[in-house]
C-alpha cells in the first residue's frame, strides 16, 4: 500500500482504502471537503432522524464500489489499465462535487438554471488545471467520451456505482430496510461484452430487487409526503429571501449567501468571475440554516413565517394525489389563504405549493440493463426477467402534490 494512503471505516462497507497520490489529494482538497457540510438527503432527517449522512459519505462509498467493480472486471479478463482505473475512480468520486447546500434545494432557488451536473463538470475542469491535466481521462469518462464506454456506464447508467451506493446508504441511514441492495452480488455479476456493461444471468434477481428497492425508496423516503413538504418550504424560503435581497431589503446571512441571493448567476458567471465560485464553494447547509433561524425575526412576514415553521418543524400539510385537484377546490382554497393570511395574490405561491413528482425505476431506451446468458446471448432486462414486474417498473408513475398551511385544505 502506498505510504501516503489512508483507511477510513465506513458503516456500510467496513474499511475503505483511500489510495495515495491524486485520489487522496482530491479528497483532501477544499472543494471536496465541503461535501462534509452538505447533507445527502436535504431535510429528510425531519422524517427519518438518522438520515444525517453527507455527500462526502456517498462520494467515497461510490468510489469504493468502483474499485470493487474494476477488480471484478479485471479478474474476468478485461484489460483496464491503472490510468483507466484511476480515471474511473476520479470520475465517480467527483460526480456530485457540484451539489450546493441542502443538495437539490439550491438548484431550484438561489442558483437557477445551473444543474449540479454542470457544476460538477466545472469543478472537475478547475481541478484539472490545478493538477496539471491529471483529470483529463476522468473528465472523458465522466462525459462518456472515452472509447471504453462501459467505464462511463459504471459512473452513470441505470445500474451504476452512484445508484447502488446511494440506495444502500440512504436505506441504512433512514432505517428503511426495504431499500437494501445486494451490492456484492450485483458487482460480482458484472461483465463486459462489445464494450458494454452487462450483468451475468445469475444476477438477474438481484437486479430486479435493485429496481424494486429503487422504486420503493422514492415513494417511502425521497417522495415521502412530509419530505416533499419540507423541501418545498425550504425552496420557497430561499426564493423569498432572493426576492427581498434583489429589492434591496437587508437580510442576515454570510457574505457567500448574500452574494448569491443578490444576483442571478449563470454558468458563465462561474467561469468568468472567481468570486462566484468562491461564494458557492463556501456556502453549505450551516450557512442556510443559520440564516433561516435569524430570518424568523425578519420584518417581512412571509419570510419570517416560513422560516419559523421550518425551524419548529411545523410543516405544511400535504396531499399527494393520482389526479390534479379540481379547479373549483383550488380556487376556494386560494381565496381562503389570501383571507386568512392577509396576503397579496402575487404572494400566494408562498402558501399554496404545488407540483408533480414522477417515479420511474427503469427507463426503456436509456442505457438499458443487459443480461448475459451462458450461451453468450444478450437480452435487455425487460425481455430476460419477469415481464410483469419489469414492465410495471418501467412505467412512469406520476402524482400531484399540494402543500398548504395547516387547516387550509377544504
Amino acid at each position: 500500500m502506498n505510504v501516503s494512503s489512508k483507511i477510513i471505516n465506513d458503516p456500510l462497507y467496513g474499511f475503505i482504502s483511500l489510495e495515495g497520490g491524486i485520489i487522496l489529494d482530491l479528497i483532501e482538497h477544499s472543494y471536496f471537503q465541503r461535501l462534509r457540510r452538505i447533507s445527502q438527503l436535504g431535510l429528510t432527517c425531519l422524517v427519518y432522524p438518522g438520515a444525517l449522512h453527507t455527500r462526502f459519505h456517498h462520494a467515497v462509498g461510490a468510489m469504493h464500489l468502483m474499485q470493487k467493480a474494476i477488480s471484478v472486471l479485471r479478474k474476468k479478463g478485461h484489460n483496464i489499465s491503472d490510468d483507466e482505473a484511476e480515471g474511473a475512480k476520479i470520475a465517480i468520486l467527483l460526480h456530485d462535487i457540484g451539489h450546493g447546500a441542502y443538495s437539490h434545494a439550491l438548484e431550484h432557488s438561489i442558483v437557477e438554471n445551473v444543474s449540479h451536473e454542470d457544476l460538477s463538470l466545472f469543478y472537475m475542469k478547475k481541478l484539472n488545471k490545478e493538477f496539471s491535466g491529471k483529470l483529463n481521462l476522468a473528465i472523458k469518462i465522466f462525459k462518456g467520451n472515452y472509447n471504453k464506454k462501459y467505464l462511463h456506464q459504471l459512473v452513470s447508467s441505470q445500474l451504476d456505482m452512484d445508484r447502488i451506493d446511494y440506495l444502500n446508504r440512504d436505506s441504512f441511514y433512514s432505517g428503511v430496510q426495504e431499500g437494501v441492495v445486494g451490492v456484492e452480488r450485483i458487482i460480482n455479476m458484472l461483465n463486459v461484452v462489445d464494450n458494454k456493461l452487462v450483468v451475468e444471468s445469475k444476477g438477474i434477481y438481484s437486479v430486479e430487487k435493485f429496481l424494486i428497492s429503487r422504486r420503493f425508496m422514492y415513494w417511502q423516503v425521497y417522495y415521502h409526503k412530509t419530505v416533499v413538504s419540507a423541501e418545498q418550504m425550504l425552496i420557497k424560503i430561499l426564493q423569498r429571501a432572493k426576492e427581498l435581497s434583489q429589492n434591496n431589503i437587508e437580510l442576515f446571512g454570510t457574505s457567500s449567501l448574500q452574494l448569491l441571493l443578490k444576483n442571478n448567476f449563470n454558468l458563465n458567471d462561474f467561469e468568468s468571475n472567481p468570486k462566484v465560485l468562491e461564494a458557492f464553494t463556501s456556502l453549505d447547509d450551516f450557512d442556510v440554516m443559520c440564516a433561516i433561524k435569524e430570518w424568523q425575526n425578519h420584518s417581512d412576514k412571509i419570510l419570517a413565517y416560513l422560516s419559523n415553521k421550518i425551524v419548529k418543524r411545523e410543516l405544511f400539510k400535504v396531499k399527494i394525489l393520482d389526479k390534479p385537484m379540481d379547479k373549483i377546490s383550488i380556487s376556494r382554497i386560494k381565496k381562503n389563504i389570501i383571507k386568512n393570511y392577509n396576503i397579496d395574490t402575487r404572494d400566494l405561491h408562498y402558501f399554496f405549493l404545488e407540483g408533480i413528482i414522477t417515479n420511474n425505476a427503469y427507463k426503456l431506451n436509456d442505457s438499458e440493463i443487459n443480461i448475459l446468458y451462458k450461451d453468450n446471448k444478450i437480452k435487455d432486462l425487460i425481455a430476460a426477467a419477469n415481464k410483469t414486474t419489469i414492465s410495471a417498473l418501467a412505467k412512469t408513475a406520476q402524482k400531484y402534490f399540494y402543500c398548504l398551511p395547516k387547516n387550509q385544505f377544504i
